[in-house]
This record gives structure tokens, C-alpha cells and sequence, in this order.
């Protein structure tokens, strides 16, 4: 059985209809103001779970770029230290063929050398308590604030088998110290101890020759050390510019699904408010007065 239409029922589907289509026009202009595909998690549940998917990522990615950037730094650091270190022990060296040649130094030239080898001790110390942030490159993870402290022979403050590392990556991580008792040495056997004993040499007169193997073992190990810096500094610029690419791209992702394409929402937006003049045009045509409009 048909049902009967009346003027109300026209008005009632009429203003149903126009509502709706002011909604939708509310919602275009919301869209092109903000640009933003996704204003409520209804709008798009799936675009909204992937975009919260993609917003971690790029926040993890983030962290990992701070992470490689302060590894980087840390090994900047222990790259100058070491290079010091190397031309100190070179002019130790020096000094010590010097004064190894014992028919042709006399005892003001030995403790000329002896004083310039105390001085370079002391810059020795300077590098081996290089830190970065506050923090000593040579000592681990250790907080005594200095590597080796002051004493005759100087005392390593660093525990052994302990080490800082940087996460650069979901199951990569990269050491950025370096072990300070490999480098200089400890007690009697460290570089100070070295020092210590070819300026005793000089200057009670026993023959430095034989120092020399101790140098050149200390260089060595010196040399070892800043071989493998150089090594992990590369392995970090390597993932600083992974890092980077992957922002980029996730970016990419994040602004393919929040962000609007403003063409399409300025053309979608024109077309909605055309229609929905029309909408109002057409509907004030074909609402008819009534009776009680005429009585009134």
C-alpha cells in the first residue's frame, strides 16, 4: 500500500537531504583549512591505525639519529685524542734516540731531554683524559670523572669489560669508547710508567737504547686503537645517512596518509558548495506554501 505524501513529509526529507549535505560541506571546509586528510579516527580507522604505525617509527627513527650522532661525537673525539697521543709518542721517540747517543749528549743536553720528556708525560695525561660531554673516552662506563689519576705511575680508573654503546639500529648497537688500559697501559706497564723510566735513565746515566722497544710497542697499540675508532666512525656515518633516508621516506608515508591532497579538496570543496545551493534553490521551488501559510 502506498503511503501518502504530504507537504510535510517533502519538508521533513527535504531538510534531511539539505542537512546532510551542509555536514559534508562543513567537513570539505574543515578538510582544506587544516589540510589534514584524517581529522577524528572515524573519519578513516585504517588510515589512523597506520599513521600511528608510521608516527612510531619515525620516533624511533628519530632516537637511533641521536644515537648515531653522539657515537659519532664521541669517536670525533677519540680520533684527535689519539691523534695527539701518536705525535707525543713519536717525539718521545725522537728524544729518545737522542739521548740514547751517549758520546755525544752531555749531562746538560740529558736533562734538557729529560725536562721536554716530563712535559710530554704531562701531555700524555691530558689526552688519556679526554672527555666528550663530560664523560671520559678512555674509561668505560666508569664515573670517577678522569681515566687515569694523577699518581706515579698514574692509576687506571676504568672497569674492565665495561663499555658504552649506542643503539643505531633494532639489534645494532655500536661501542663508542675505547678501552684506555689497551691504549696507554696500566701501573708499571702504562706509557707514564714508560716515561718515567727513560727520564730516570738520563739522568742517573744508564743507556735509553733499549726504551725504545717499549715505545715502539706502545705506538703499536696506540695506532691499533684508533685503526678500529676509524673503523666504528665509518660503521656510524654509514647509519647517519641510512638514518636520514629512511626519515625521509617515512615522512613520505606519514604525509601520504594524514596529509590532503589540495587539489582534490579545493575541487572537491567548489563542487560540494555548488551542489548544495542548488540544493537550496531547488528545495525552496519545490516546497509549496501550505494552506495554514495562507490563513496566517
Amino acid at each position: 500500500m502506498l503511503g501518502r505524501v504530504t507537504n510535510q513529509t517533502t519538508a521533513m526529507a527535504s531538510q534531511r537531504h539539505l542537512q546532510a549535505s551542509a555536514a559534508r560541506l562543513a567537513q570539505l571546509q574543515d578538510q582544506a583549512s587544516s589540510l589534514k586528510a584524517i581529522q577524528k579516527p572515524s573519519d578513516d580507522p585504517l588510515g589512523t591505525g597506520q599513521s600511528l604505525l608510521v608516527r612510531a617509527q619515525q620516533s624511533a627513527n628519530a632516537q637511533y639519529s641521536r644515537n648515531a650522532d653522539d657515537g659519532v661525537g664521541w669517536l670525533q673525539t677519540t680520533d684527535s685524542a689519539l691523534s695527539s697521543t701518536v705525535n707525543v709518542l713519536n717525539r718521545i721517540r725522537d728524544l729518545t734516540v737522542q739521548g740514547a747517543n751517549d758520546g755525544a749528549m752531555s749531562p746538560t743536553a740529558k736533562e734538557a731531554i729529560a725536562t721536554e720528556l716530563v712535559g710530554l708525560k704531562s701531555d700524555l695525561m691530558a689526552s688519556a683524559n679526554t672527555t666528550f660531554q663530560g664523560r671520559s673516552i678512555f674509561a668505560g662506563n666508569s664515573d670517577a670523572g678522569v681515566a687515569f689519576q694523577a699518581g706515579t705511575p698514574p692509576t687506571f680508573t676504568g672497569t674492565a669489560g665495561s663499555s658504552v654503546q649506542r643503539r643505531i639500529a633494532d639489534g645494532t648497537t655500536v661501542q663508542v669508547d675505547t678501552d684506555g688500559s689497551a691504549v696507554f697501559g696500566t701501573g708499571a706497564d702504562s706509557v707514564f710508567g714508560l716515561v718515567d723510566s727513560i727520564v730516570s735513565d738520563l739522568r742517573s746515566g744508564v743507556n735509553i737504547g733499549p726504551q725504545l722497544a717499549g715505545i715502539d710497542s706502545r705506538l703499536t697499540a696506540v695506532r691499533g686503537a684508533w685503526s678500529d675508532v676509524g673503523v666504528r666512525q665509518s660503521q656510524l656515518e654509514r647509519a647517519q645517512d641510512t638514518l636520514k633516508n629512511s626519515s625521509i621516506s617515512l615522512e613520505n608515508q606519514r604525509s601520504g596518509i594524514e596529509d590532503l591532497d589540495q587539489a582534490k579538496a579545493f575541487l572537491d570543496l567548489q563542487t560540494q558548495q555548488v551542489s548544495y545551493q542548488a540544493a537550496l534553490a531547488v528545495t525552496a521551488k519545490v516546497i509549496q506554501p501550505t494552506l495554514m501559510d495562507f490563513l496566517r
